[in-house]
């Protein structure tokens, strides 16, 4: 599955949306005090990942938000994900569900995850009944960083492609990533195919 971005280098990435120029800049002298303050809190944090990276040459607003952002990750607690939530999500077990019960409890979850930023990757070429298995079994017992941040969104590879990749070959990967791929691991691609089961799933903004 995707996590945030593997956290720092999520962290790291968003560093460009943060320098708007656009933006009002705060006092100066309060930002100094909140820079001094995000540093001192996250000394017991550092190490070789934070180091690598480069705050120098930022305005000190933007510094400030990256540093924030690092704090937030560093502090996040872990709990399964079910516990995002309140009351906590417990959807019923599959097997007690007819199709139809199925299909209206299933995009309820989705929109709920959604609403605490998990968005659910590669998910057509599984049924109603076969996605809501994996959101039940396995996505909603995962232990992840709950982070409260509007930012941040967790993403969920349905297709598993870290562990297996060929369900990502056939029915997600583009031409290019397939040459790619075969290229680099010398092993023959998998036939191409339409995923039989297309949604419209809610999305990352951008």
């Amino acid at each position: 599955m995707y996590r945030y971005g593997s956290g720092r280098q999520a962290l790291r990435e968003v560093l460009p949306s943060m320098a708007d120029p656009r933006r009002s800049q705060p006092d100066e002298v309060d930002e100094i005090l909140r820079n001094a303050a995000l540093r001192d809190e996250l000394e017991p944090y550092y190490d070789e990942s934070i180091s690598r990276v480069n705050v120098q040459h930022l305005p000190l607003n933007v510094e400030n938000e990256f540093l924030a952002s690092m704090l937030a990750w560093e502090q996040a607690p872990v709990v399964p994900i079910y516990r995002w939530f309140e009351p906590e999500l417990r959807p019923p077990r599959p097997d007690m569900l007819t199709d139809e019960d199925l299909h209206e409890i299933l995009w309820d979850v989705i929109y709920k995850l959604f609403e605490k930023r998990i968005v659910l990757d590669f998910t057509d070429h599984l049924s109603d009944r076969q996605l809501y298995c994996l959101v039940y079994r396995d996505i909603l017992p995962s232990r992840e960083k709950k982070i409260d941040s509007g930012t941040n969104f967790l993403h969920w590879d349905c297709a598993g492609a870290a562990g297996d990749p060929e369900i990502w070959l056939r029915f997600y990967a583009t031409e290019k990533d397939r040459r790619a791929w075969a290229e680099t691991y010398r092993q023959p691609l998998p036939p191409r195919a339409k995923p039989p089961f297309t949604r419209q799933l809610p999305r990352e903004p951008g």
